[in-house]
């Protein structure tokens, strides 16, 4: 039987109070104090939050609230106030993570190779060029991948670079992988295969993966834990989830379990926009 489980205790109809994660959903990222200010206006003041170690774990809110700005912070590419942010108690630096772009078009490096572009976190690293070489293959097995990656990004279609940024973002065995919209700009087929793959790494591998949506539906459908927040100054409206088996597929979408989680996001969702 699928569950929706809330952690939250807030007062939307139908919460589920009091009700706390099963015992392997432990933090993984812990979040104390953030503040963030743009131009003198908070965006996050005093934010506290946890994300449960292997799970996927969706962000989602109102356009403006700051979903990228948050695991852009977490992710250390845009710097923060104050406040602490660690990974399993360790700080970024001791933390192998992944990130995946909205805008893969200026996340490639256009000079290199798509093979290179894969490689490159691996340089970076230190690894053997034989090592190298090894991870690229068990990526290309991974994501069945039939074109020739000795060609540079602009020769490739834009869901094919996005599947080489993916494929880059995985390929030093992230402890977490961040996806900032990652299918925002791919038509609906790659969509569809991109969603497929990650949930077979995630099944493989059991990586915290942290995803930015603007889709509830997409939202749903991958996530574990739905995290929904606020409008700026930014707080945590609810957190929801979502235990539907996986590999996750189209009868998925049309279980009462996932109807059920959608429906209760898009009320709170609607409750706080309107506020």
């Amino acid at each position: 039987m699928n569950l929706v489980v809330d952690l939250s205790g807030r007062h939307y109809p139908g919460n589920q109070k009091n009700v706390v994660p099963p015992p392997a959903a432990r933090p993984h990222i812990t979040v104390r104090g953030l503040n963030k200010s743009f131009g003198g206006v908070p965006v996050y003041s005093d934010f506290n939050l946890d994300f449960p170690k292997g799970r996927v774990t969706c962000v989602f809110g109102p356009n403006g609230c700051g979903k990228s700005t948050l695991i852009n912070m977490i992710a250390g590419l845009i710097p923060y106030d104050d406040g602490d942010i660690l990974f399993d108690g360790k700080t970024l630096k001791q933390t192998t993570i992944g990130y995946v772009f909205q805008n893969y078009r200026e996340a490639l490096f256009p000079w290199m190779r798509a093979i290179d572009n894969i490689k490159y976190p691996l340089e970076l690293m230190g690894m053997s060029k034989a090592d190298c070489n090894a991870r690229v293959e068990e990526l290309i097995a991974s994501f069945d991948v039939k074109f020739d990656l000795q060609r540079y990004p602009y020769e490739f279609s834009g869901g094919q670079q996005q599947l080489i940024s993916i494929m880059r973002a995985l390929a030093p065995h992230p402890e977490v992988l961040f996806l900032d919209e990652p299918f925002s700009a791919l038509d609906y087929e790659m969509t569809l295969f991109i969603r497929e793959k990650l949930q077979e790494i995630f099944q493989a591998t059991g990586t915290t993966m942290i995803v930015v949506s603007h889709d509830l539906e997409e939202a749903v459908y991958l996530a574990d834990h739905i995290l929904l927040l606020t409008k700026r100054p930014t707080r945590v409206a609810d957190n929801v989830y979502f235990d539907a088996p996986r590999p996750r597929d189209l009868s998925t979408l049309s279980s009462d379990a996932f109807v059920q989680t959608k429906a209760r996001c898009l009320e709170i969702f609607q409750t706080e926009v309107r506020k």
